[in-house]
């Protein structure tokens, strides 16, 4: 992959022990930030950060993006370690079970909303502030395409992703005054661990909708979020950027 500058920054990664939010760490570190992994897996992101400690300076902090102590926490915790944070990822999430509305349980709808896009406000609302001292920031929100059309079977996660698109705008137009950029990403499915939480039926219905035939690769989503954490990425804000491979059209 192609390298951004990122010398000197300082990247916060939600839910980067894995999938998506991995190789978002991986072409970071690579491009010369600092991570901060935040993961509510102790073990698999301590072993994560292990492993890509010998791509750059990385740090594993343990975090329950639904819990706002937690975040505030981890907040504090990576400003101690590297002295403030310039990039944040919001990338944290779970699918929930595959299941019609009407028959769908309340707690997994609650749990999907806790993480999915309290959590996402939770960090947005602990680490803005310190951007907005700095005059800099730069932040993404992974959302999904399910976001922009609904998927049937998963009512929860697309409505929490249509919430996420929403909150970017909102705050993107906040932050307009500052050196701040907002943005957000709503891939099609890539190949993940999520992909544990879902039937095959609807990983079928998932792959049929991409015109390109196949599913997003990681590594093409990290491409993108790193411009637009980039410092080249000055004036566009509150964007929804497409990596749906054809499927979203407007």
């Amino acid at each position: 992959m192609n390298q951004i500058d990122l010398k000197n920054k300082v990247a916060v990664v939600t839910g980067g022990a894995q999938g998506i939010g991995l190789s978002i760490a991986k072409l970071f570190l690579d491009s010369g930030a600092s991570v901060s992994l935040w993961d509510q897996d102790e073990e698999l992101v301590k072993e994560t950060a292990l492993k890509l400690s010998s791509i750059g300076t990385v740090e594993a902090v343990v975090t329950d993006v639904s819990n706002l102590s937690s975040v505030n926490n981890a907040t504090l915790q990576t400003q101690k370690s590297f002295g403030g944070i310039d990039i944040l990822i919001c990338n944290a999430g779970i699918s929930g079970p595959n299941e019609m509305l009407w028959n769908y349980p309340p707690a997994a709808w609650q749990k999907i909303m806790d993480i999915n896009l309290t959590g996402v406000f939770n960090c947005l609302s602990e680490v803005t502030p310190l951007m907005i001292e700095n005059n800099y920031g730069r932040i993404v929100n992974v959302a999904s395409v399910a976001g922009k059309e609904g998927n049937p079977g998963a009512s929860a996660y697309s409505a929490s992703k249509a919430a996420v698109i929403a909150l970017t705008k909102s705050l993107g137009k906040e932050l307009a005054e500052f050196d701040i950029a907002v943005n957000c990403i709503t891939p099609a499915a890539a190949k993940t661990q999520i992909f544990d939480q879902m039937k095959e039926e609807h990983i079928q219905y998932m792959l049929n909708k991409i015109p390109r035939g196949r599913f997003l690769k990681v590594e093409e989503a990290a491409s993108m979020v790193a411009w637009l954490c980039s410092s080249e990425n000055s004036f566009t804000t509150g964007g929804v950027f497409y990596l749906s491979g054809g499927r979203s059209t407007y």
